[in-house]
């Protein structure tokens, strides 16, 4: 089986580094390299000793997790989805320790009286917005539905 081999861009990623100066490495002799046509190709192990470690199998980034949700509120008027969408933007809004704001965005339909929300962002501040939407629907949307459930 063929060694794996690298592109100079490839290896930049992996080590952190400039194309430009992984070029360098290898024209000064650094760094081992087998020219391709116009292109230089490092092998693993070229590369591992140049590291003095095994490089990884590929460049590996931020673990990163976006969750979409819609929820769907049927029988709502139009002053009741408006009063729904103000309460959800407020408590996204809020103050949180998230480094990627959630995304929100309210739609509601006359014709059917529904309402959706489209909830985007990470998986954690999307579980609390979910919560809240279910808090306040459980607990009825107008103060004579609170008996019903």
């Amino acid at each position: 089986m063929a060694e794996e081999m690298y592109s100079v861009e490839q290896v930049a990623a992996l080590l952190g580094l400039h194309v430009r100066t992984v070029r360098g490495y290898i024209r000064g002799g650094r760094l081992n390299a087998v020219r391709i046509g116009k292109q230089y190709r490092i092998s693993r192990s070229d590369l591992e000793a140049f590291t003095g470690q095994a490089a990884p199998a590929e460049p590996v980034g931020p673990t990163s997790v976006e969750v979409s949700s819609i929820v769907q509120v049927d029988g709502v008027d139009r002053g009741t989805a408006d009063r729904l969408g103000t309460l959800v933007l407020a408590g996204v809004n809020t103050a949180r320790g998230s480094s990627s704001p959630l995304r929100v965005h309210t739609a509601y339909d006359e014709e059917r009286h529904r309402l959706k929300v489209v909830v985007l962002g990470g998986a954690g501040d999307t579980a609390e917005v979910l919560r809240l939407l279910d808090a306040v629907l459980e607990g009825g949307l107008h103060p004579e539905e609170a008996g019903d459930g």
